[in-house]
């Protein structure tokens, strides 16, 4: 029997460059990720750049990505490094990382 990978959990690491501090970039990451039911984590990193780590179910993972290369309207996304991952499945929720 085939197993299929439709509804299993994938996950990625992002980084997104651009004018993406300052603006509300992670809070509306934040609501972006819970409204899809996705978990994980954004935080700002000292290079101006903002990191994010996602899990969950994969047309929500890429509804969030495409999400990312808009941003917020007060932000302005120049270019978003993606990386697929392996899923650590120790997160309940998405939220700022210190």
């Amino acid at each position: 029997m085939n197993e299929t990978t439709e509804g299993v959990d994938r996950a990625f690491s992002a980084l997104i460059r651009g004018r993406v501090q300052g603006v509300g970039f992670r809070y509306f990451a934040i609501h972006e990720a819970r409204g899809l039911g996705l978990v994980g984590w954004v935080r700002n990193r000292s290079d101006g750049t903002v990191e994010i780590w996602s899990e969950g179910p994969p047309e929500k993972q890429t509804a969030f990505l495409q999400w990312l290369q808009r941003g917020p309207p007060s932000a302005r996304v120049d270019a978003v490094q993606y990386e697929p991952r392996k899923p650590t499945g120790r997160y309940q929720n998405f939220s700022i990382k210190g």
